[in-house]
């Protein structure tokens, strides 16, 4: 592991220290906190839509949320460990077979629907994948 990798490492650590990052995925509906600096003042703003995108690169991964404002589509990538997104909450999960949801750009109203899954994606705990293993 070289010295950026390590650098990386810590700072991933410090971001989870502060806030929890939720398990989400391509098809998930999610509300986004970022913090706004204007002027002298910070405010909060929440940004909802779909993702469309995660990126998996250690202290660069990102994701990519979409939704429509005023008949226009807007997409914001967003850094995953940036000290600029105060928090993340899924709103929704959605079913789909792609990673990346590209295809969505060129829908529009119900072609742009999303079926909800009613399966419950969390982190496998130590203590469910011991039992998984002895079964």
């Amino acid at each position: 592991m070289n010295i950026l990798d390590q650098i990386g490492q810590i700072e991933m650590n410090k971001t989870l220290a502060q806030r929890e990052i939720p398990v989400f995925g391509a098809g998930d509906t999610a509300r986004v906190d970022v913090k706004v600096v204007e002027g002298t003042r910070e405010r909060i703003q929440a940004f909802e839509g779909v993702c469309i995108a995660r990126k998996s690169d250690g202290i660069n991964s990102s994701f990519t949320v979409r939704k429509i404002s005023y008949g226009e589509g807007v997409e914001r990538i967003f850094p995953l460990y940036s000290p600029r997104v105060s928090g993340i909450t899924v709103i929704r999960r959605g079913k789909v077979r792609r990673a990346k949801l590209y295809y969505l750009r060129g829908r529009t109203g119900k072609a742009a629907r999303i079926v909800e899954s009613t399966r419950d994606r969390t982190k496998p705990t130590a203590k469910g994948a011991k039992t998984s293993a002895t079964a």
